[in-house]
């Protein structure tokens, strides 16, 4: 499966990183270095939790999930913030001791550079992965792009810190340094687990396509002389469902009616992608048509 690939891309970046961030600070004793290598662990298992919600999340409809499994990858981005959260509390621990009682670095020069080699994987890989999220509106290959640009960043914080203590003699910077970094990546973990809710409590499609569905209703009702209402859009991983009520003059014909209706979803999933589109058919000139527009009716 060609989205699955993206992901086994980030298991391989996630690997050769834990590689050259261990080594780093087996050079240069640096706990700043050291946080950077324990979150390319979760790097990792994120990564090989996207390979099987990908894949649980590509599986066709079954008799006991009709609408298919595209919210598998919502489970996915949530464990990731929850692994980025718990790998902060790993990072805190090993820096408090050496806030109170800091030691000097060793061969800080090879260990900044295998640390940037390390970092310029990260770059290329969520660069990647992002790209590839946007363009197949995955939120799992988009989270994960997202955590390995937070690694980059924080990387990039870490090698600093490391390079003025070099620089200055001031070892209170590793520490702090990684205390910096466990903060900031705590944040990125909360943001992923908000986010992962919010799909699975059914989140509405962007505003953006709400938008330019609402300008498409708008067009047909001046061609038509028909109208829109009960709107409602969702999101699960890839997949979108959007409905709605269509309410066509009552001399229109079933097939009439029927036929228009396959155009405006047509044109529905053209701007929606992966939309499953519903729509449901009334009078316009009933009454009774303009009450039934809530979830329960």
């Amino acid at each position: 499966m060609r989205i699955e690939r993206y992901a086994w891309l980030s298991v391989a970046a996630a690997l050769a990183t834990i590689a050259l961030k261990l080594l780093a600070w087996w050079l240069t004793g640096s706990v700043g270095l050291l946080s950077d290598a324990l979150e390319s662990f979760v790097n990792l298992a994120a990564a090989l939790l996207a390979v099987s919600m990908l894949r649980l999340a590509a599986a066709p409809p079954d008799e006991g999930h009709q609408y298919g499994h595209s919210k598998a990858e919502y489970f996915s981005a949530g464990i990731e913030g929850a692994l980025i959260v718990l790998a902060a509390g790993g990072i805190l621990a090993t820096a408090m001791p050496r806030l109170l009682h800091p030691q000097p670095l060793e061969t800080a020069v090879l260990g900044l550079g295998i640390s940037a080699a390390a970092t310029a994987i990260n770059l290329a890989t969520a660069l990647v992965l992002q790209r590839a999220g946007r363009r197949h509106h995955s939120i799992t290959l988009e989270a994960d792009g997202k955590h390995l640009m937070t690694d980059v960043w924080t990387s990039i914080g870490v090698i600093s810190g490391v390079a003025l203590v070099f620089a200055t003699g001031w070892l209170l910077l590793d520490p702090l340094v990684a205390l910096a970094v466990a903060a900031y990546i705590i944040w990125t973990g909360v943001g992923l687990m908000r986010r992962s809710v919010s799909g699975l409590l059914d989140a509405a499609i962007s505003r953006d396509e709400q938008n330019e569905i609402t300008k498409l209703f708008a067009e047909y009702s001046r061609r038509h002389g028909i109208s829109f209402h009960a709107l409602r859009t969702r999101q699960a991983g890839a997949r979108r469902f959007v409905s709605f009520h269509v309410l066509v003059p009552d001399a229109w014909t079933v097939a009439q009616a029927h036929g228009l209706c396959e155009e405006i979803e047509a044109r529905v999933r053209s701007m929606v992608p992966h939309a499953s589109v519903d729509t449901h058919i009334e009078p316009i000139s009933d009454p009774a048509s303009y009450e039934d527009q809530g979830l329960d009716r």
